[in-house]
């Protein structure tokens, strides 16, 4: 998810939080949320460790769920799914048991498998502030009312999400934080930012603000010319009394 709003992976995305990954479903009004990742095999009765995408653990894995996998073509796994049977803790990591994995060996043959659940697209997260990616993709992006490009995808990065906006001149990494995305309008199919001076256009290396420069000029144009040193005085002859003292 993710936050400041939060996006879906099959985490909602929120700025500040975390988006969830979507992708298009050929069922109508459905599309797929990546809920997880299979990572290593743990122990020898076919448990597998995961990497979690959703911040419903509680609500993607109970006993039963039914997950399309996305493995490689030459995959055994191709093309079937994997239905779950208990999700475990063990020192704070999630391990998986599933139906048709009774050993390691088997376990072995869905390491780096990635998790997918169907779900209604028109199902909004229950976060305040959040959004699954499907929602986020495709919505027009405003700055002072103008459009200045579209969403085409979201990047999870590890510190936070990306809005990747199609301008046209180039893609635009935008951080999905209130800070600079400032509004979500999925109705008006719009997200409204207000970005930093170079986000979204390129500044001149040699680019000094006008303002700054002028100060300068004028700071100069007021200081006072140098005046030039005084001539020592001429020191007085000695008077005939000094000389007598001699």
């Amino acid at each position: 998810m993710a936050s400041a709003f939060v996006s879906t992976s099959s985490t909602p995305t929120t700025r500040n939080t975390l988006l969830v990954s979507s992708t298009s479903s050929p069922q109508p009004n459905r599309t797929q949320l990546r809920v997880g990742r299979l990572t290593k095999a743990h122990g020898l009765k076919g448990a597998i460790k995961l990497e979690l995408f959703t911040d419903e653990p509680e609500r993607r894995f109970v006993p039963g769920a039914q997950f399309t996998l996305q493995v490689p073509s030459e995959s055994p796994w191709h093309g079937k799914t994997l239905e779950l049977v208990e999700l475990r803790w063990y020192n704070g990591h999630p391990v998986g048991f599933f139906k048709g994995v009774p050993d390691r060996s088997a376990a072995e043959t869905l390491l780096k498998a990635i998790l997918w659940v169907d779900q209604d697209v028109t199902e909004l997260p229950a976060e305040e502030d959040a959004w699954y990616d499907h929602q986020l993709v495709g919505l027009r992006v405003l700055r002072d009312g103008v459009t200045v490009g579209t969403v085409t995808r979201v990047d999870h990065m590890p510190a936070q999400d990306l809005l990747v906006v199609k301008t046209d001149a180039d893609e635009v990494l935008v951080p999905f934080v209130k800070a600079i995305v400032s509004a979500v309008d999925i109705k008006a199919g719009t997200v409204t930012v207000t970005p930093p001076i170079g986000l979204f256009e390129e500044i001149p290396d040699d680019a000094e603000p006008k303002a700054v420069r002028a100060a300068g000029e004028s700071e100069q144009a007021e200081a006072p010319e140098p005046s030039e040193p005084s001539e020592p005085a001429e020191l007085a002859e000695p008077t005939d009394a000094a000389e007598s003292d001699n």
